[in-house]
């Protein structure tokens, strides 16, 4: 199948927008466009005017680059106001067989079983474990044989008004919402392979204004959280300890932050309102300052995933993206931090074509993440944003599966037989053809209905003398 997809990811600092063609799960960008967040702060739409034009430029740069014109969009929301929930889910197998139809009821029937608070909206509904009569961690429960399925859910949701602003955003930007992901479920199906899955892994993408944390263990995400803090903290940081302009701190935090080195080297620094003067200003005190943030929002870091209760299900440890990670000697800062967990900073996955040096940062992984999330990386069995059920299983396999028979019951073939008697004549010598031009007396036409053909009447003679 080939589609045309457009993905944005909504940011505290920037907005990116990318265009790409889906063909048979393989991703190929055509069209990118990258603007300068506002009216946004800490993942919270704070200005619709402002955050529209925004991401309005961000769409007609991609557009233009892209010679397409999508008026539909998967977007990123924030994990600031994300919540989540745990829930259960029983249905009996009547017919035995498990098939599509039988995974989405008990999927819809945890969801109605939470308990989901009137200001919330549901996002995301993610199996984590699955039972099938008494065998439990199933990993895929679809053709199996039993008579009782139940599911564990981690149902991920947002405030009803936080997300009717980023409709409301998206839409005067002339573009309507098809899908939304959670930025930190994006970010990890962009950075997490195979063996991270299975083993169970923490992403922590730090941001400009924020962090999202999200911890996925066996089959999908358990465990999501919101971090209020990010890169532009260590900006302005910079600024109030060097009494220098915010743009300079940041270019300072940039091409001199360290995390691990000293250094006693002097640079000249410009003051705040006073275009004569300078400040001279050492390295050592630059990396002291931005030492003190990152450390202190590690620290923040490792409360969050204490309180998550899941520390013990990370065995291949902690995956960093995002930003903050560009700064030099920070895998080193957090494997001190967690001794314990190894460490790691992301790395693009392959299979995105097209994509150009820039959006290999770890900047980026939350819109390669949305651009993975169209093309079928998603959880298994999943109920996304439009209530939708996402699965990889195609429409053969589910009309095989819900025609298979154990065994032909009497019934079955009494309505077969049935079914053959009442098939046209010209229909039933076109099959006669496809079996290898098969003869059979009993297929002989009755010449009248109270007379006997004299040839079938003769085979039925010889039938019972022989």
């Amino acid at each position: 199948m080939n589609e045309t997809i457009l993905a944005i990811d909504i940011g505290s600092t920037k907005i990116c927008a990318i265009i790409a063609e889906i063909e048979d799960s393989k991703v190929k960008i055509i069209g990118h466009g990258i603007s300068k967040s506002q009216g946004i702060k800490k993942g919270v739409i704070t200005n619709i005017e402002l955050s529209s034009k925004a991401i309005k430029k961000a769409i007609n740069d991609a557009k233009r680059i892209a010679g397409s014109n999508l008026t539909y969009a998967t977007v990123s929301i924030s994990n600031a106001y994300a919540k989540s929930l745990n829930s259960t889910g029983i249905v009996n197998i009547p017919h035995k067989d498990i098939s599509i139809k039988e995974i989405s009821r008990v999927m819809q029937t945890a969801l109605y079983n939470a308990n989901i608070p009137n200001e919330y909206e549901v996002i995301h509904v993610l199996p984590c474990n699955f039972r099938v009569d008494d065998q439990d961690f199933i990993e895929d429960p679809f053709g199996m044989n039993a008579s009782r399925m139940e599911v564990d859910v981690n149902i991920i949701m947002t405030q009803k008004s936080n997300l009717s602003n980023l409709k409301k955003a998206v839409r005067s930007a002339g573009v309507e919402i098809e899908g939304i992901v959670l930025s930190g479920y994006a970010s990890a199906i962009a950075t997490m392979n195979e063996d991270e899955k299975e083993l169970g892994v923490a992403v922590v993408d730090l941001g400009g204004q924020t962090s999202n944390l999200v911890i996925h263990s066996g089959n999908s995400i358990r465990y999501n959280s919101f971090l209020p803090v990010g890169s532009n903290h260590i900006t302005n940081d910079l600024s109030m300890a060097l009494h220098t302009p915010l743009h300079i701190a940041e270019d300072v935090k940039l091409k001199h932050g360290h995390l691990v080195e000293t250094s006693s080297e002097v640079i000249e620094l410009p003051i705040i309102g006073d275009e004569e003067n300078h400040n001279n200003v050492s390295l050592e005190v630059i990396r002291s300052v931005i030492f003190s943030r990152v450390e202190e929002t590690l620290i923040i870091l490792e409360n969050a995933i204490e309180r998550s209760n899941l520390k013990e299900q990370i065995g291949s440890g902690i995956i960093l993206t995002g930003g903050m990670t560009k700064l030099k000697g920070m895998r080193e800062l957090a494997q001190s931090i967690f001794p314990s967990l190894p460490v790691r900073i992301s790395t693009v996955k392959e299979g995105i074509e097209g994509l150009f040096d820039e959006l290999k940062n770890p900047e980026y992984a939350t819109v390669l993440g949305l651009l993975r999330y169209k093309a079928g990386e998603h959880t298994q069995y999943e109920i996304n944003f439009q209530q939708e059920l996402l699965h990889s299983k195609d429409a053969f396999q589910t009309d095989t599966l819900n025609d298979i028979r154990i065994a032909n019951t009497i019934h079955d073939t009494t309505d077969h037989q049935k079914t053959s008697r009442e098939e046209p004549k010209e229909k039933k010598q076109n099959k006669t053809t496809i079996d290898n031009n098969a003869f059979s007396f009993d297929d002989l036409p009755d010449i009248k209905e109270e007379n006997i053909n004299p040839i079938k009447k003769l085979a039925n003679w010889a039938k019972q003398l022989f």
